[in-house]
């Protein structure tokens, strides 16, 4: 499986979750994406809930999501502080009407659910916002990774070896 020249960009604010952007960044570059790192300040150094420092490589306003074929969105804490940002749901807006691939994992189902984009969807999350999840209108399962259309989503760290390899099929699939 080749990602050659696909494009990919994570979001990240203070407490993500460091093991849900981290595999799947390296994951899909072992493939040949092209993987960037955003958060709203590019100077800005943000930590993990476990404190691994991460320096973005752009800025929200510096990105052109156009030019990204995949969105991927950690959990940890930081989706709550995510889907505040007008410039994350225009994000989520675009990759969503363009089909454009968008991974979520654990909480960052939050964004989604700001972004209203969720209704009719078969997703998973953490089980703690199951119910948020369904009050946005999403159909939720229980497993390790669901995949409805673009919108790949997985439940937690336990569940990254099934997320990075059904991120990097749908890439595939999606990029054709």
């Amino acid at each position: 499986m080749s990602l050659h020249e696909v494009r990919v960009i994570s979001i990240i604010e203070d407490e993500f979750e460091d093991l849900e952007l981290l595999y799947p960044h390296y994951r899909l570059q072992e493939e040949g994406a092209i993987t960037h790192i955003a958060g709203v300040d590019v100077e800005k150094t943000y930590r993990g809930k476990y404190g691994v420092p991460v320096k973005p490589d752009y800025s929200f306003e510096q990105i052109n999501i156009e030019e990204y074929d995949a969105l991927l969105i950690p959990g940890g804490w930081a989706p709550d502080k995510l889907r505040r940002y007008d410039e994350v749901l225009r994000m989520v807006h675009y990759m969503n009407e363009k089909k454009r691939l968008i991974g979520q994992i654990c909480h960052a189902g939050w964004v989604l659910i700001s972004a209203d984009i969720l209704r009719g969807k078969k997703v998973t999350s953490t089980p703690g916002i199951k119910d948020d999840m369904e009050n946005a209108g999403a159909i939720w399962h229980n497993e390790e990774v669901v995949v409805d259309g673009n919108i790949v989503s997985s439940r937690r760290p336990p569940d990254l070896p099934a997320y990075g390899k059904r991120l990097a099929e749908t890439l595939v699939h999606l990029t054709k």
